[in-house]
């Protein structure tokens, strides 16, 4: 996202029409769309559709419903407002282990298959859409070339799908924003200006890219050394926030891609914060991003559904069949250079360096096949998209650019749609389930923690602040807890321990649930205020928590 795209993006208008003019009518009209929203946010669980699907889907049926006012998503609401503090979130809980692991496949699909699929995109869309310039079609192919970083990460989690898989395509759908918009401005500038060089193209995007990465360090850097020396929890939760903000506007405005700056910054800081920040802060900032990247995935997800009776309407001189088979080129394009390019690149890099490295064995073809079935289109094509400019420098207006948001949408259903609902029977069918390398890992983590607790105990025993008594308690606690994890990894294991530990978190919840209800009824006999009960039931939900570990 480097600083020409925003310039393209400020041209246009920040619209969102009719529903936002707040008179009786238009109040009811929001209001049964926040309900409409609500309804299939309650549904997806129950109907076991990853929600982002079926908020497309359901906008996509809002928009056609009559009386429904035409909303125009503002494409700097995505790529400026709403995009830098859901990269940084992303970024921030991505194992910097899992990229540097995963690296050179990363990259090939990051760099390598952006670069592939606007240019197979561009060369099919000239010869089989009707009317499709070269440069338009180089254009779409950019818009259309990178995966969602939304998606892909809500999506994938939710299908108990390998870690290796999620970070391969976690990495790439957090990466490839920036190759993507660095060839979509090349593109954008060769339609305005009518003309094009490779070798300036080629320089700028290495240096677009080497200062994104240079910014979101210097910001990381920045941003590390403020809250070493904060001790103020919504205020540190704050500036967490804010810090998307911080790497994406500076980056943009000298030029280079604000999404690596923001990239670099939520890993540098995903890497430092447990020595910059206090339990409360880590307790505060958890939920706060939680809330924040669903609500706000929710609103965009619905609101992308809800644009395609406007970009219909736009259309309107194009015959229905030709709009169709149009669609089904391009999308179709998208899904099998996927394909086509992933199965090499899983089998390239092993060949070469596998057998040097860790010597790890050839990945089984049902892992690369589902890594090319999860390249999920999103909000961030359709922004770039509706970010086109009007008219090129020589006055006349951008070739196709009604066509190119059209087909940009249609490829954002098809990927979020046909590819996302079929997943799960892909992963069932390859028979592709969860390795259980992220319990195995937490296990070890658990069993280390305890023993680096034990050790602490027996250094402090002799302390004369620490009673005797209070040691054995904790003692047999950290004992037990050691026990109980190392358990699992023994084949002579009967499950006793891990009953016990069942039935002392089954009796400590009743406790709580009895204490509870008794600040609560506290509350209610007006004997104590409601902050107090806050404080109060908060503490015990924190040790109810706790009981899972």
């Amino acid at each position: 996202m480097s600083g020409p795209p925003l310039d393209f993006i400020e041209a246009r208008p920040m619209r969102i029409v009719a529903a936002m003019t707040f008179g009786p009518h238009q109040d009811l009209v929001l209001l049964a769309l926040l309900i409409a929203i609500a309804a299939l946010l309650v549904l997806a669980p129950i109907l076991r559709v990853p929600y982002p699907i079926l908020l497309v889907l359901g906008g996509l049926a809002l928009g056609f419903v009559p009386g429904i006012p035409t909303l125009e998503l503002p494409p700097n609401l995505v790529l400026v407002a709403i995009l830098p503090p859901l990269l940084y979130s992303a970024a921030f809980y991505t194992s910097l282990r899992d990229l540097r692991q995963n690296i050179t496949q990363i990259s090939a699909l990051a760099i390598g298959l952006v670069a592939a699929t606007t240019v197979g995109v561009g060369v099919v869309a000239h010869e089989f859409v009707s009317g499709l310039g070269w440069g338009p079609a180089f254009v779409l192919g950019a818009i259309v070339s990178p995966t969602d970083p939304l998606a892909a990460t809500q999506i994938a989690r939710r299908l108990g799908v390998p870690r290796r898989i999620v970070a391969i395509v976690e990495g790439e759908s957090l990466v490839n924003d920036g190759t993507a918009l660095v060839l979509y401005r090349v593109a954008v500038v060769a339609v305005v200006s009518g003309s094009f060089s490779i070798w300036g193209s080629g320089l700028r995007f290495v240096g677009t890219a080497a200062g994104g990465i240079a910014v979101g360090m210097v910001v990381g850097f920045l941003v590390a050394a403020v809250r070493r020396r904060l001790d103020n929890p919504p205020v540190e939760v704050t500036i967490a926030l804010m810090s998307g903000y911080f790497a994406f506007l500076p980056a943009t405005a000298i030029g280079v891609s604000g999404v690596l700056a923001v990239v670099t910054t939520g890993v540098y800081m995903g890497w430092r914060t447990p020595e910059l920040t206090g339990v409360q802060t880590r307790l505060d900032g958890a939920a706060m991003w939680a809330i924040l990247t669903f609500v706000v995935n929710a609103l965009v997800f619905a609101l992308v559904g809800l644009q395609l009776h406007h970009i219909l309407d736009t259309l309107s001189g194009r015959p229905a069949a030709q709009l169709v088979w149009d669609a089904v080129v391009v999308s179709a394009t998208v899904i099998v250079m996927r394909i086509v390019w992933v199965f090499p690149f899983s089998y390239v890099p092993w060949r070469l360096w596998g057998r040097i490295g860790e010597h790890e064995p050839a990945p089984q073809w049902q892992r690369p096949a589902v890594v090319a079935w999860m390249g999920l289109r999103g909000a961030v094509s359709l922004a770039a998209a509706l970010a086109l400019p009007l008219s090129t420098d020589a006055g006349n207006g951008f070739p196709n650019r009604s066509l190119i948001i059209y087909l940009a949408f249609t490829v954002i259903l098809a990927t979020l749609v046909l590819q996302g609902l079929t997943l799960p029977l892909v992963i069932r069918k390859l028979g592709v389930e969860d390795d259980g390398l992220d319990a195995k890992e937490e296990t070890k983590a658990r069993i280390y923690a305890a023993e680096a607790a034990l050790e602490r105990l027996e250094e402090l025993a002799d302390e004369d602040w620490v009673n005797a008594d209070t040691v054995e308690r904790a003692r047999g606690l950290m004992n037990f807890r050691r026990d109980r994890f190392s358990a699992r990894f023994s084949a002579d294991d009967d499950g006793a321990i891990e009953q016990r530990s069942l039935a002392y978190q089954r009796l400590q919840r009743e406790l709580l649930d009895a204490e509870r209800r008794a600040v609560a009824e506290l509350r209610r006999q007006g004997r104590i205020n409601d902050d107090v009960m806050h404080r109060v039931t908060r503490d015990l939900d924190l040790e109810d928590a706790r009981l899972d570990a």
